[in-house]
């Protein structure tokens, strides 16, 4: 079954109400979402109202809440514990993201798993791990999903090895708690050739397992194969192309795993500027790539 949706918009006067609604008039039985801004700590409060007529409506629609994903805002930093009260700032806002998680009854949120910066990788994946254990402690019922990274600067995650390295450290009762997101622009930036990439995933089951994955997020790049940079490219538009992204989107491996498309916004100017995913998701519901943005 393909489930497929996109990143939508988190708002305050209409909250998880707006994300279906948005996410069904793109065509989608699958979404993501940010529950405040990406970039700082700012929260509003969960509207329950809101809440239920969102699950009812995505009742209504087959939309399973499985399917639907919060990726945790950028800020947060489990890489890096230099200065102590910075790292138990990023653990305790981390948790109040997964509670926010468990208020709206999403099961699945996204987590980029930080940067060492002035430390080594090596101690990046003991904290990231730690940090973990930490927030998951007394959480049930969400999955946390480290996201496959284009090893941009000093980012942890731009290698099976290093989310192996994560996995392999957490307690018994947090790792099952823990999945991966992969990203293929990321994945293509990060050194891998998306037309290899049966065998990243068999190189992914032997080291992890491929039942840790969870989500893909389906970018196009504007970069070359390890070029580790990470800016996304619309669908069949960047160097990864239309087939080799189509080929992973119905690999029968990963199958039943929510496709999330975090492709940019197509703006030709100040007057002219929209989301791209309803035509993307055309495309991908008949695998034929269509000129959308040239027309």
């Amino acid at each position: 079954m393909l489930y497929i949706g996109s990143h939508t918009s988190f708002i305050k006067d209409k909250q998880l109400l707006g994300v279906v609604e948005e996410s069904l008039s793109y065509g989608s039985n699958a979404f993501m979402f940010y529950t405040g801004s990406n970039q700082s700590t700012l929260r509003f409060p969960i509207n329950h109202e809101l809440r239920d007529k969102a699950h009812e409506l995505m009742k209504n629609n087959n939309i399973d809440k499985n399917n639907c994903v919060v990726h945790a805002p950028f800020i947060i930093n489990l890489a890096n514990d230099s200065d102590e009260d910075k790292y138990q700032f990023y653990i305790d806002f981390f948790k109040k993201e997964l509670e926010r998680c468990k208020e709206l009854d999403i099961t699945k949120l996204v987590l980029h798993p930080g940067s060492y910066t002035k430390l080594t990788r090596e101690d990046g994946i003991k904290n990231i791990a730690k940090g973990l254990n930490i927030a998951l402690k007394d959480i049930e019922g969400v999955y946390v999903l480290l996201e496959f990274m284009s090893g941009k600067g000093t980012e942890v995650g731009s290698s099976i090895d290093d989310l192996k390295g994560i996995i392999d450290l957490l307690d018994r009762d947090v790792k099952n708690k823990v999945g991966v997101c992969l990203d293929t622009c990321h994945i293509n930036d990060a050194g891998w050739d998306i037309k290899d990439f049966d065998i990243f995933l068999d190189e992914f089951d032997s080291k992890i397992g491929i039942d840790k994955i969870m989500c893909i997020h389906i970018n196009d790049s504007y970069n070359t194969v390890g070029a580790h940079k990470d800016r996304h490219a619309n669908f069949g538009y960047g160097t990864i192309g239309f087939e080799k992204l189509i080929n992973v989107i119905y690999n029968p491996r990963l199958d039943n795993i929510p496709k999330i498309l975090e492709t940019p916004w197509i703006n030709r100017n100040e007057k002219d500027e929209w989301a791209p995913y309803k035509y993307e998701i055309e495309m991908i519901r008949n695998k034929k790539f269509t000129d959308y943005i040239n027309k």
